[in-house]
């Protein structure tokens, strides 16, 4: 500002007038809070000497320091209020204050008395936690007034010298009378980022939907009428309505994706989206970002700030697949969400709140994880409040029949064929098979017999049986059992799963997903063949080039 600014002790009244129409326009002219700002400044400059004006916003009982304007200082595009300020002042950003408490603040004496506050001196008149806060970016006096909106307080405006320059009665008049317009212009600017925040994540959860229905299998119901099923989805029905944190186990294939989905439906959240994270499917390097996000510059590649899916997922549910499969930093990110419903960006200072819904899913054994040390005890507790075990296809084959017959139907449609009838002999030899790759290595048997098919009939060889087995990364990754423990068989069985991946990795080159990867060769989703190179200790970056 201007040292030479003209007193307002002389001015007239028909001036002090023009001063505030020209603040009023100059902060409804803008929709965003450092353009308010700015404009304010400016109108002020030459009759209030002014180095800093800064608002805060009230939410329930916290206050949030959210726009600044540094005389001198040119806001920067996409700059955040922390960047701004720590630029502004040339301070670290962990000095830039954010949040702090409403009770026993200044805000706080603000909303019971409606009148501007000043502090003439900070070295000598520190009354209020915050101001720590203040002297240490360098602000020596304030004037700070309330934001009303119709009888409700929104916020407060502080107006600030870093010189021992002091207010004088007719300019905290002034910047009490000013803060009036501004109010409105305050308002009309968190509506406005509201609506952009939420249009910005509505573009999001579209993103992250279209993502998962391009990864979705098509068996999108779940089908089924024997009694293990139906007590699995008596449970299901229980805790939909809840918000209670839900641990779906069982083998792969099993459906554990299905009955998280079939909770979100049936809760009070279903108007928000399900979304999605595979805890094995993603490296050790980026799951913070994807589960927390990141803000701009945070790494390198990170050339805009990103929202994670936990903050996708407020209001909502998130499923955290394969989480046994969790790094263990990320179990201790992870707890603090479960615990206190916070967390920070990767980068970011700004604690973020989240009330999304947490459904997690695994095909490991979790007690033995806990026993052995590669998973947290208090992590296992907090996602263990109700536990949800899916039976394995062999536990309810009373359903086979019912299975088949709706998987024939459907890609018999897909397929344009007509299948009238499923021959005697395959429909025994589906309810005698073990299905150790579960409902999804049915399903895939089943399309492959849909496309052989002749004359109307689906029939599936002995051959055919053990050809699916083999070829749907042949099956289930057992909950975890030791492996030292297993039977011979069974670790002749891994053996050979591992040669071949290992074969096929080398036929696509290290490629797992799309139309040319590993996992569409093999009939599997991508998850599932990540889980199973990271179970095997494969290294598929060996195989590309």
């Amino acid at each position: 500002m201007a040292s030479d600014a003209k007193p307002l002790e002389g001015s007239s009244a028909e001036a002090k007038y023009r001063i505030l129409l020209e603040v009023s326009e100059a902060a409804n002219s803008h929709l965003d809070f450092v353009g308010v700002l700015e404009s304010v400044a400016r109108v002020l400059e030459p009759t209030v000497l002014l180095d800093v004006i800064g608002v805060a916003t009230v939410k329930g009982d916290m206050v949030r320091a959210h726009a600044i304007h540094v005389v001198g200082h040119a806001r920067r595009s996409g700059e955040s209020y922390v960047d701004a300020a720590a630029r502004g002042f040339n301070v670290a950003r962990d000095d830039v204050p954010t949040y702090f408490p409403l009770e026993g603040s200044v805000i706080e004496l603000l909303a019971r008395t409606g009148r501007a506050y000043v502090c003439q001196d900070l070295a000598t008149e520190k009354r209020f936690p915050e101001e720590e806060r203040l002297v240490a970016i360098g602000v020596r006096s304030y004037v700070r007034a309330p934001l009303f909106v119709r009888d409700r307080l929104i916020g407060a405006i502080i107006f600030s010298r870093t010189s021992a320059r002091r207010f004088s009665e007719a300019e905290v008049a002034m910047l009490e009378a000013v803060a009036r317009p501004i109010a409105m212009a305050v308002s009309n600017s968190l509506a406005y980022e509201e609506i952009q925040a939420l249009k910005d994540r509505l573009q999001a959860e579209n993103l992250v939907l279209r993502e998962e229905i391009d990864q979705q299998s098509m068996f999108e119901e779940i089908v089924g009428s024997s009694p293990t099923l139906q007590n699995v989805l008596t449970r299901v029905e229980r805790v939909a309505r809840t918000d209670s944190t839900v641990l779906i186990t069982g083998e792969t294939g099993t459906g554990k994706e299905l009955i998280a989905r079939a909770m979100h439906r049936r809760s009070s959240r279903a108007a928000r989206a399900l979304i999605k994270v595979s805890c094995a499917a993603l490296p050790e390097t980026l799951i913070g970002s994807e589960l927390f996000g990141h803000e701009k510059g945070a790494f390198t590649g990170a050339l805009a700030r990103r929202a994670g899916r936990f903050e996708l997922a407020s209001g909502g549910s998130i499923f955290l697949d394969e989480i046994g499969e969790l790094p263990a930093e990320m179990q201790i990110a992870l707890l603090r969400v479960l615990q206190e419903g916070e967390f920070e960006r990767v980068g970011g200072t700004q604690t973020i709140r989240t009330d999304a819904r947490v459904i997690a899913a695994t095909n490991r054994d979790l007690p033995a994880s806990v026993a052995s040390g590669r998973f947290r005890e208090d992590l296992f507790y907090r996602l263990n409040v109700f536990p949800i075990a899916m039976p394995p296809l062999r536990e309810r084959r009373d359903d086979i029949p019912m299975l088949v017959e709706y998987f024939a139907s459907r890609y018999s449609a897909r397929l344009g064929k007509k299948l009238d009838t499923i021959d005697r002999r395959t429909m025994e030899r589906l309810i005698d098979y073990p299905w150790p790759g579960n409902v999804r290595e049915l399903q895939n048997v089943i399309e492959r017999g849909a496309i052989l098919a002749d004359g109307g009939v689906l029939r599936i060889e002995e051959e055919d049986l053990h050809v699916g087995a083999a070829h749907s990364a042949a099956a289930p990754d057992k909950p975890a059992q030791a492996q030292h423990g297993e039977p011979r068989a069974m670790q002749g069985l891994h053996e050979q799963e591992k040669k071949l991946i290992e074969s096929m990795l080398a036929e696509c080159r290290g490629r797992v997903s799309g139309a040319r990867g590993a996992a569409a060769r093999l009939g599997v989703p991508p998850t599932t063949l990540e889980s199973k190179i990271k179970r095997f200790g494969i290294a598929k970056h060996r195989y590309r080039g």
